[in-house]
Parts: C-alpha cells; structure tokens; sequence
C-alpha cells in the first residue's frame, strides 16, 4: 500500500505479508513530494527497515534452510564472505542450543531484522522448562565470537529466545 507524504522527512510505513509459515515484512518510503516506492533494502540514501520471519518444524533436519536465509539476507546487506559464514555457524549454533529442550511437534521460529550496516536473527523456540542456555559454556562463547552480540531470554508462553546482532565490518569480541 502506497500513501503520500506531508513534511520533509520520508516516511516509513510496514508492509507485512503472511504466507504459510513465512512472514515478510517491507515497507514503503515516501519523500516531501509525494512520491512513492516500496522499501527493499537503502534505496537513494535513505535507510529503511526491513524483516522476514521464518517458522519451521523444530528439527535439526530444516537447518539448512536457516542457513541458507542467513547467507542470502547477509550477502543482501553487504556483509564480506566470512562475516557470511559466521552468521551461518551462528545461526546453526543457537538453533542447536535450543532444539534439545523443544516441545515435541513445536515450531522453531527464526526472525531477521536487517538495518543497513546491521542484522539481528532471533530464534525463538517453546520449550519444556523455559530454562536459558548458559552464558558460561563452549557454545555461547562461540556465538560471540562469531556473532558479535548475543543474548537470551524468554516469554510467558515458555517460548525462549537466542538474539544475535552482527554489524558488517566489524569483528566479534577479541
């Protein structure tokens, strides 16, 4: 959906998609004189924001689809080859730290949030117990390294959260 603008500012407004078990969210740009376009990536210096949602059976054997997203929503961004490939093994590392304390026939969901310089990948699962992968294990660890940022969480529905934020051009923790 289209809709003009009023002031100098370009405006942002979300577009989502659903379609099965994927959600795609764009948005649309509006600059001072009204025109127009939908939003898929930083188009004529403005930056805008955009998201894709990804939900699969929690089964180690749909990782490779995550994988695959992760390289190609990276490689959109501008990330180099082995900031690439660091995304990949992180996404495949948290997805392993939580596939063991999944409900059984649960989803696994996977968010990515993609900025200009930056991009965030939540992978949420409902578990068991609602406990939190330790921060002190080899497999944390390498989730920083790899991906800069990490944390964890969880929500009332007993669904835990592992979010991971690589900025392009940047090293994870030395």
């Amino acid at each position: 959906m289209y809709r003009s603008g009023s002031g100098d500012q370009p405006r942002y407004e979300p577009i989502h998609t659903e379609t099965g078990g994927s959600t795609v969210s764009e948005g649309v740009v509006t600059d001072s004189g009204g025109n127009s376009r939908p939003t898929l990536g930083v188009a004529d210096g403005v930056e805008i924001e955009d998201a894709v949602q990804i939900r699969l059976p929690a089964d180690s054997a749909y990782l490779s689809v995550l994988r695959t997203a992760t390289a190609g929503l990276a490689a959109r961004l501008d990330f180099t080859l082995d900031e690439i490939e660091d995304l990949r093994i992180a996404v495949d590392e948290a997805c392993a730290m939580l596939l063991p304390h999944a409900i059984v026939g649960a989803n696994l969901t996977c968010r990515f949030h993609l900025d200009p310089d930056t991009l965030e990948v939540t992978v949420t699962i409902p578990t068991t117990d609602s406990a939190l992968p330790e921060r002190d294990t080899f497999s944390w660890t390498v989730l920083s390294a790899l991906a800069g940022e990490v944390d964890t969480g969880f929500d009332d529905e007993r669904q835990v959260w592992i979010r991971l934020r690589k900025r392009r051009g940047t090293a994870g923790p030395a």
